[in-house]
């Protein structure tokens, strides 16, 4: 079976930066099974999961540490474990509003009050066209338990979204 690390990973954004990290991986007998990476202002931000049997976990290990040391990187890595598989219907959730303080905390309480999972969560600042006004945007997947009645929690979410000024899409994900 293998072992799972999550690796978080922050750095000055330069050319070769991902090839460099997933040459420390790959080199060291890991492969990576999830990953998420951006650019955010000059820094870029790496997510991974990463898989491999004992041995090659550990050689991943020192090879992370040999690219922090070299200061480019800020490094942590995590023991990892495979999800418990539950019955869940994944649904993506498309918001966008006039730049405001505290959507992604209302948006989080929203579905953290229902004890829904939030399982990815993106956002993006923006000008709007023609008019210039500051725009905010979020992108999100939620997993709603099979129990869940659907119809209700949509037409509460969208309930909310109106009371807070947001517009709103949620729809199933496509698998």
């Amino acid at each position: 079976m293998d072992k799972l690390l999550a690796i978080t990973a922050i750095g000055r954004d330069r050319t070769g930066l991902i090839r460099d990290l997933s040459q420390a991986i790959s080199g060291s007998g890991g492969s990576i099974r999830e990953s998420r990476m951006m650019a955010l202002g000059s820094e870029f931000a790496i997510l991974m999961l990463i898989a491999g049997n004992w041995h090659s976990v550990n050689k991943v290990r020192g090879r992370l540490a040999q690219l922090e040391r070299g200061g480019e990187l800020a490094i942590i890595v995590r023991d990892a474990e495979e999800p418990a598989a539950e019955a869940s219907a994944p649904y993506h959730i498309d918001v966008v509003a006039i730049d405001q303080e505290g959507i992604v905390l209302r948006l989080a309480s929203f579905f953290a009050n229902r004890e829904l999972e939030i399982a990815e969560l993106g956002t993006r600042r923006y000008n709007a066209p023609y008019t210039g006004a500051a725009m905010f945007s979020v992108q999100m997947t939620v997993s709603l338990p099979a129990s869940t009645h659907i119809a209700t929690l949509r037409e509460d979410f969208l309930d909310f979204c109106d009371e807070h000024n947001l517009d709103a899409i949620m729809e199933p994900a496509q698998r």
